[in-house]
């Protein structure tokens, strides 16, 4: 935006976007305000204060706008203030997405002074020199932002796409102060007022989305083993007790790798959690849309079967043949499926006792629990019997 108050009652979109670019700095503001009292992310702080120096600058150009007073020091006062909270912007999208090193965090001290280094120059020197100097240091930071920022951020399309509409508000900008001499503003540099707040926009769905992506992440870890990626036992007898409690017709599979305390011992921790890991993306991959999948404890690994038509038998018995076939491990498997009257937590010893059945005869097997009631009902009758 051209710093002419003269510009701004001949053309009130210049007064339209700073109105709009001051609100949306506001709003920008307390939303990062809020985020930073939640989390400590020195992101926030960053784009905070930027938005702070947006906010301002906007306020001045209002005040321009409609006092017809210019604000003194005039231009380059006005524009070391726009510039720096450009640099803010920059380095605050940066953080959103990586840390920088303790003695980068003196970089928005050293810019400050290079920004306000014109205003202290002799009136003698042309007035020409400070502009330009300005001008200078911000082509450096559209150059750095396109070529150190954007390829280390999520975003990179997004963000190059607001530093591109910057790009060209800047250029509009030159043209009009060096090529056309500022005496004529034309149709382009009246458009040209609205790119800032485009480039602000952008930002701030840029904001917006990262917080997303962290929330969901935050989420995600809340409720998943960091190591298997499956959900947390915590989440999954959450899961469980919510299916028992509608009467959903479900089955539990209880998973148990052989000789795992083995593995670790002879193969080291780092090689077991390899192995721990193949053996969870398996079951994921085995369970995917018929149920879900978590760790239990240990290298103890536990799934539900909620769909119809699902056999559980068959669902254990791929879990535990691919197990054996792709893996250097193998599995005791159990399962159990939900009958009248039977609690969560009772599914699950079900579905345990049915897996240590299993490792008890032999190891890398299937057993279902009802084969084990069924063999302890025959065993008391036979018991029975012999005492007649």
């Amino acid at each position: 935006m051209s710093n002419d108050p003269t510009l701004w009652s001949a053309f009130p979109i210049f007064s339209i976007t700073a109105v709009c670019g001051a609100f949306l700095a506001v709003l920008m503001l307390i939303m990062c305000l809020l985020m930073y009292s939640k989390q400590r992310k020195k992101a926030y702080i960053y784009m905070a204060a930027a938005f702070f120096f947006i906010m301002t600058y906007e306020s001045l150009n209002i005040h321009q706008a409609f006092s017809g007073h210019p604000w003194q020091p005039s231009g380059t006062g006005m524009r070391s203030l726009q510039l720096f909270s450009f640099i803010l912007l920059n380095l605050s999208v940066l953080l959103l997405y990586r840390r920088i090193r303790k003695v980068h965090y003196g970089l928005p001290a050293i810019t400050a002074a290079m920004l306000l280094a014109p205003l202290f120059l002799p009136s003698s020197i042309n007035p020409v020199w400070p502009d330009l100097y300005l001008t200078v240091i911000e082509w450096v930071v559209i150059y750095l932002s396109f070529s150190k920022i954007a390829p280390r951020i999520g975003q990179r399309f997004k963000y190059s796409l607001g530093l591109s509409i910057y790009s060209i508000w800047a250029s509009i900008h030159i043209i009009y102060k060096y090529l056309s001499g500022g005496d004529k503003p034309g149709l382009p540099l009246q458009i040209s007022a609205v790119l800032p707040l485009v480039f602000y926009s952008i930002i701030f769905f840029i904001l917006f989305q990262r917080i997303i992506e962290l929330m969901q992440s935050i989420y995600r870890s809340s409720i998943t083993d960091g190591l298997t990626g499956l959900y947390n036992r915590r989440y999954f007898m959450k899961h469980l007790n919510h299916y028992v409690s509608n009467g959903t017709k479900i089955s539990a599979i209880f998973c148990d790798i052989d000789n795992f305390k083995m593995l670790n011992d002879t193969q080291g921790h780092a090689h077991a959690d390899e192995v721990l890991q193949q053996v969870a993306t398996i079951m994921e991959e085995e369970l995917d849309g018929i149920g879900l999948t978590g760790r239990y404890g240990g290298e103890e690994l536990v799934a539900i079967v909620a769909r119809k038509g699902s056999r559980v038998s068959q669902v254990a018995e791929n879990i535990r043949f691919r197990i054996a076939e792709e893996t250097i491990v193998t599995v005791s498997v159990g399962y159990s499926t939900l009958r009248k009257g039977v609690t969560a937590d009772s599914l699950m010893k079900q579905a345990d006792q049915a897996m240590y059945h299993s490792k008890s005869s032999g190891k890398n097997r299937v057993t279902d629990y009802r084969s084990i009631r069924a063999g302890s009902r025959t065993s008391n009758e036979a018991a029975n019997l012999g005492s007649l």
